[in-house]
């Protein structure tokens, strides 16, 4: 099967491996797409550039807005009702004229990874709606990551090589080392964990 949304190529996972043949492309290619998901799953977002487009969130403080992995936004807009009428257009700020909202987390940067931006803060004019909970912040934005950091790339091969490796130990087992019994365990590698964890999105209204 082919690779979908993989954060490594057939060809790093067969370099890490030592693999110079074709006969395991296949399982090969399904451990890296099984690994780019559980990376998506531990780190709460997707790796992947996903276009622009319009997408609604909904506000659970008027101040802050929690929004999807974007790169840049177009247009952020709001409605006071959930009729489907977003006429509230925000200004952003543009040649020195002050905006409505400033995206965060503040250039590019969280704990000291560059990032894309993961929410919206209110600045002057309007406060988020947030009325039952209704989806009315309308934000227009390239939306995902221009490149797959390569702590992800690094951790999808060492995941992926572990689960083509699991087949080889169906009880976990994959043989005797120095230290004794060496094993394939199921879960997250521990060195994958340690890659990623900056990566992990967390959300903070404190």
């Amino acid at each position: 099967m082919a690779i979908t949304d993989g954060y490594c190529t057939l060809a790093d996972v067969k370099a890490a491996l030592r693999v110079y043949d074709s006969v395991d492309d296949s399982l090969l290619e399904t451990a890296i797409t099984s690994a780019s998901r559980l990376i998506d799953q531990y780190c709460g977002r997707k790796f992947t550039d996903q276009g622009t487009t319009a997408r609604y969130f909904a506000a659970t403080d008027p101040y802050l807005c929690p929004i999807d992995d974007a790169q840049s936004v177009t247009q952020l807009a709001t409605a006071v009702t959930s009729n489907g009428s977003f006429d509230t257009i925000w200004a952003n700020y543009v040649n020195g004229a002050p905006g409505d909202y400033q995206l965060e987390p503040l250039n590019g940067y969280a704990d000291g990874i560059e990032q894309p931006y993961t929410s919206i803060r209110a600045l002057w004019r309007y406060l988020f709606p947030t009325i039952g909970g209704n989806a009315l912040v309308k934000v227009t934005a390239h939306w995902g990551w221009a490149a797959v950091p390569d702590a992800i790339a690094q951790a999808c091969v060492i995941q992926a090589s572990r689960i083509y490796k699991r087949l080889e130990s169906p009880l976990g087992v994959l043989g005797m080392g120095d230290l004794g019994v060496v094993r394939v365990g199921s879960k997250l590698d521990p060195d994958v964990a340690m890659l990623i964890d900056g990566y992990r999105l967390t959300r903070n209204f404190a």
